[in-house]
């Protein structure tokens, strides 16, 4: 699954060790997921979301969905 999450968090001035706060995991968490090493919890998706002012449609985009862009 691809992520927008390091592209929203730049637009919010964000570092990953702020997100990883906010969202109450360490750095290395968020930066596992940005790079796709990852796949978050459905709770963890929605808490990064909430952490960036973002759905987690937004954020988030399948593998199905890549394939039919």
């Amino acid at each position: 699954m691809d992520n927008k999450i390091r592209e929203y968090r730049i637009l919010m001035g964000m570092s990953q060790a702020e997100l990883a706060d906010s969202c109450g995991v360490s750095r290395e968490t968020i930066c596992r997921i940005e790079k796709n090493n990852s796949n978050p919890s459905l709770a963890l998706a929605m808490r990064i979301a909430a952490g960036l002012n973002a759905s987690v449609e937004e954020l988030f985009v399948s593998d199905f969905e890549a394939i039919l862009q």
